[in-house]
C-alpha cells in the first residue's frame, strides 16, 4: 500500500538526510557506490539535487542527481531530450523498472531504495501524511524539544510577515512611496477587523489623510469626514449631532469631491454592539483627532506602553456614550478601544510596519523592533492556536502564535511535513 500512496518529496528527504541504509551500496549495474555529498535540494524546475558529489567504483562524479518513484518516470517526464539533465550523475528511485539513457546515449547509473528504507520510517511517514486529525503531527509535535518547536517557529514567523509585507509594498507603490497614507489605509482595515476589513478599507480610500490633516483642529469636521465617507450621513435624522455632522459633510464632499461607500457593506449582525462599525469608526475619528500622521509616531515610539497610549483614551465624542448607532439609544456604552483589540492592532499593524520599513530600507534597526514588539505582546488565543496549544505546543507570546498561523497554513494544510523543521524531526525520533 506504501508504494502506491508515498509522493517524490518523500525520497527527497530520505536522500537529503540519508535516511536509508548506505552500507554496501551499489548501482544497479552492480557498480560500488559511495556518497560524499547528496547536494543541495533544488525547489524549482531542474534536476532535483545540484552540486552532488558522488563515487561509482574509482570514479568521482560532481554533478546532479534526479529522484523519481521508478526509472521510468524519467521517460514520463521527457528528462531524455531536455538539455538541463544532461549532467545528472545519479538516477535514485524507489524501484528500478527501465534503463535510463542520456542525451548522449549513455547508460545513467541508478540507485535503487526499494529496500533500503526502514519500515519504522515508512510507519511514521505513514503516521503523518495519511492522519485526518486538525494537523498531521497532532500526536506527536509534544515530543519535539521545545528548542526545536521554537526556532522553527522563528523561521514560520519571519515568512508570514515578509509574505504580509509584498502586500505594503504595493499599497506603498501605488501611493508613490508615501509610508503615512499607507499605514492610515491597512491601521483603518484593522480597525475593522476581519468582518468590517473590506469597507473599512474601502472607507479609508475614500478620504486621504491629508484631508484630515487640513481639519486636525475641529473634531467635529473630523467626524463628520468619517461617518459621511463610511455612508452614515444619508439619513434624516432629529437628533442635534448627527444632523450637525451631516451640514458640515454636504459642504466638505463637495469641496473634496468625496464618493461615500454604500452603507450596506457595513456588517452588524452577529456581533457585540461594542464592536459595531459606527462605534469602531467612532474610536478610529477620535484617533485621527487625537494623533494624526501616526506612522512616524511609532517609528519613534519603543517602550509598548507608550505605543499602547496612543489608542487609549481617545476624545470619543459623548454621542455615543449612549448609542451605539444613529436613531438608536442606549445606555452605558464604552467607547474606548480594550486592550485585547489595541493588543490586535500593534500586532498586525505597528508591528507589520516595522517590519516592512525595515525590509524596505534594509535597516535591522527596525525588523528587530517589530520582533521584540511581537514578544512583549500576548499570544493570539484562536480555534488554531488552540488546538496547538492542546497538542503540547507552549505559545507565551504572539511572535509564538503568528509563527503557529503560517506554520499550519503553509506547511500543515498543504502537507508540507518534509519541508518543515518539527516535521523532520518527527522522522529522525527514535
Amino acid at each position: 500500500m506504501f508504494k502506491n500512496e508515498f509522493s517524490e518529496d518523500f525520497l527527497h528527504y530520505v536522500w537529503q538526510f540519508r535516511s536509508f541504509d548506505y552500507s554496501g551500496l551499489q548501482t544497479t549495474a552492480g557498480e560500488n557506490l559511495k556518497i560524499i555529498n547528496p547536494g543541495l535540494l533544488n525547489k524549482n524546475a531542474g534536476p532535483d539535487f545540484f552540486n552532488a558529489k558522488i563515487e561509482i567504483g574509482d570514479t568521482t562524479w560532481a554533478g546532479n542527481v534526479e529522484i523519481h518513484l521508478r526509472s521510468s518516470d524519467w521517460l514520463k517526464h521527457n528528462h531524455q531530450i531536455n538539455p538541463a539533465y544532461e549532467n545528472v550523475v545519479l538516477h535514485v528511485v524507489y524501484e528500478h523498472d527501465a534503463e535510463i539513457k542520456r542525451i548522449d546515449n549513455t547508460v545513467l547509473p541508478v540507485l535503487e531504495l526499494k529496500h533500503r528504507i526502514s519500515a519504522d520510517l515508512i510507519k511514521k511517514y505513514e503516521n503523518l501524511f495519511l492522519t485526518l486529525t486538525d494537523f498531521p503531527c497532532i500526536a506527536q509535535i509534544g515530543t519535539v524539544d521545545p528548542l526545536i518547536v521554537d526556532s522553527f517557529l522563528s523561521r514560520t514567523l519571519i515568512e508570514r510577515f515578509e509574505q504580509k509585507t509584498k502586500a505594503v509594498t504595493e499599497t506603498l507603490n501605488e501611493l508613490n512611496g508615501n509610508w503615512d497614507e499607507t499605514f492610515y489605509r491597512f491601521l483603518a482595515r484593522n480597525f475593522g477587523f476581519k468582518i468590517n476589513a473590506l469597507p473599512f478599507e474601502l472607507f479609508a480610500k475614500a478620504v486621504s489623510q491629508q484631508i484630515y490633516a487640513k481639519h486636525k483642529n475641529n473634531p467635529n469636521q473630523i467626524e463628520a469626514l468619517v461617518f459621511g465617507a463610511a455612508g452614515f450621513l444619508n439619513d434624516q435624522f432629529e437628533e442635534e449631532y448627527p444632523k450637525k455632522l451631516k451640514a458640515e459633510f454636504q459642504f466638505l464632499r463637495k469641496k473634496y469631491n468625496i464618493k461615500p461607500i454604500e452603507v450596506s457593506m457595513w456588517k452588524f449582525m452577529r456581533m457585540r454592539p461594542q464592536n459595531f462599525p459606527t462605534i469602531r469608526l467612532a474610536q478610529f475619528a477620535a484617533l485621527i483627532v487625537k494623533a494624526n500622521h501616526l506612522f512616524s509616531k511609532i517609528m519613534e515610539i519603543k517602550d509598548i506602553a507608550q505605543l499602547h497610549a496612543l489608542f487609549e483614551n481617545l476624545p470619543v465624542n459623548d454621542y455615543w456614550k449612549t448609542h451605539y448607532h444613529f436613531k438608536k439609544e442606549t445606555s452605558g456604552v464604552n467607547t474606548q478601544i480594550g486592550k485585547t483589540s489595541v493588543d490586535n492592532v500593534l500586532l498586525n499593524t505597528v508591528a507589520l510596519f516595522l517590519f516592512a520599513y525595515g525590509k524596505h530600507t534594509a535597516t535591522q534597526y527596525f525588523i528587530s523592533r517589530a520582533i521584540k514588539l511581537l514578544e512583549r505582546l500576548p499570544a493570539e488565543q484562536n480555534a488554531i492556536t488552540d488546538k496547538f496549544t492542546g497538542a503540547g505546543v507552549k505559545m507565551d507570546h504572539a511572535f509564538a502564535s503568528q509563527g503557529i498561523l503560517q506554520l499550519k497554513k503553509q506547511y500543515c494544510d498543504e502537507k508540507k511535513c518534509l519541508y518543515c523543521g518539527i516535521g523532520i524531526k518527527i522522522l529522525k525520533q527514535a
